[in-house]
């Protein structure tokens, strides 16, 4: 299951999509019709720039805007940044493996198969949706 602050990133990503390329959003509008809180928007709009994801403008004007194209910012890596590992067992895991403590042999272990197979799947589909193809969805 998806963190809040994953499911905040997403709506926040998804809505400075919609108005990308039409110059920076201030944090508080953000907030408001996302209805995000604000303190806690703060703190994933910083990493998500940080990750080169977003870009902010200070002062008058100012605010966050995305750093590259909307098809170019796919789920998979905003849920990696937010949440880690995206696998159900830590012993399938690409990026964040670890060997389960009660499993007695990873090669021959049924249920570890299972799980590469839902992994895979995931990841497949998580890869091929990006931040416009959420936008072009919702205008639907």
């Amino acid at each position: 299951m998806l963190s809040k602050k994953c499911k905040y990133a997403i709506h926040a990503l998804v809505y400075l999509a919609e108005r990308y390329q039409k110059g920076p959003i201030h944090i508080q509008e953000i907030a408001e019709k996302q209805r995000i809180p604000k303190k806690f928007l703060e703190a994933i709009l910083l990493e998500l720039r940080n990750a080169k994801i977003l870009h902010s403008k200070k002062g008058k004007g100012g605010g966050y805007y995305l750093y590259r194209r909307p098809e170019d910012v796919n789920l998979i890596e905003i849920i990696r940044l937010m949440d880690g590992a995206i696998a159900m067992l830590p012993c399938v895991s690409l990026n964040y493996y670890e060997p389960c403590e009660e499993c007695i042999d990873e090669k021959t272990c049924g249920i570890r198969n299972a799980f590469i197979s839902v992994r895979d799947e995931t990841l497949k589909v998580l890869k091929n949706s990006n931040l416009a193809q959420i936008v072009a969805d919702q205008k639907k």
